[in-house]
């Protein structure tokens, strides 16, 4: 039997259309919207086109967006400064800075500058540290990890004692969703396990997972034989393998994009899975949006 499509292009829309209702409520209670503001350092064309990409968004859900680009040879200094002003700025709900950032600049010191209560991306270390202990203290989780949990959630995947196998050990993926699925509360309460380049027997363990997450950048390294039959299989890796004629113009070359999974196989395996592209990528500027707004409840006190 074909496992079941969880579609993050699908879930986004859904996801965007709640944001949208909640910020109009909020707008006509409180007279305020979420404020986000993104601070791009250089013209760096991948960044451009993800920025591009949050803008149109944060319009579009009826957020205040600020789009604050800098020139490449900014100071580190000068930038400190500017993300000063934004954390003061009452009008602000959300920070994001750009990466990856000029040599020059130390981009640890940069985002650890960022007001906890503002760093929607979650990757500070206090916001680290509020995601290891959960329940009340969790403010933002990482904006990936929390698509993946949404995306679960959403497909009707029981994840209350189920075995969780986690591929990859990245601080931006890996470590948060692990950690989110180990917690108390819906979409989680899983036994956990992370798998990484040390584990030995790295198919035995997969062979367990109910629910499967594989976030390893290595196109195809999930085989089918090492999903159990049935399992939610939940492939974050988005990796190009190559380029092929545009269906729209032929004479343009796009290009091809292969998950960590063979996506093939594993979906006459599994009960559920997330295609490449079109599955969790969708869904990381959707939960961008998401934490913004929740940083303005918190601010109302309206949680």
């Amino acid at each position: 039997m074909t496992a079941k499509l969880i579609k993050g292009t699908e879930i986004r829309e859904q996801i965007l259309e709640e944001i949208a209702a909640e910020v109009a409520a909020i707008k006509d209670k409180f007279e305020v919207v979420p404020g986000l503001v993104t601070i791009l350092v250089g013209q760096n064309p991948a960044s451009l086109s993800y920025v591009t990409l949050k803008i149109q968004t944060a319009h579009r859900v009826g957020f205040k967006e600020v789009q604050d680009s800098q020139p490449v040879d900014i100071s580190e200094e000068n930038l400190l400064a500017l993300i000063d002003k934004y954390n003061k700025d009452d009008s602000i709900n959300g920070i994001l800075v750009q990466l990856p950032l000029p040599g020059h600049i130390d981009e640890k010191k940069v985002l650890n500058a960022i007001d906890p209560d503002k760093d929607v991306d979650g990757f500070h270390p206090v916001n680290v540290g509020r995601l290891m202990i959960g329940g009340d203290e969790l403010r933002f989780s990482p904006c990936t990890p929390a698509g993946i949990q949404e995306m679960i959630i959403r497909a009707g995947v029981e994840t209350d004692g189920a075995e969780v196998v986690v591929v990859g050990r990245s601080n931006i993926v890996g470590k948060p969703i692990a950690n989110m699925m180990l917690q108390k509360g819906k979409g989680a309460n899983s036994t956990v396990t992370i798998v990484h380049t040390g584990t030995k027997n790295m198919e035995a363990h997969c062979k367990r997972a109910d629910i499967l997450i594989v976030a390893a950048g290595v196109p195809g390294l999930v085989k089918p034989e090492w999903i159990k039959p049935g399992a939610c299989v939940i492939d974050v890796g988005v990796n190009r393998v190559g380029e092929k004629p545009s269906k729209n113009d032929p004479k343009k070359m796009v290009a091809v994009l292969k998950g960590d999974v063979d996506f093939e196989a594993a979906r006459e395996i599994a009960g559920s899975i997330t295609p490449v592209p079109g599955g969790v990528g969708p869904m990381t500027i959707t939960m961008l949006m998401k934490n913004t707004l929740k940083s303005l409840k918190f601010k109302l006190g309206i949680q």
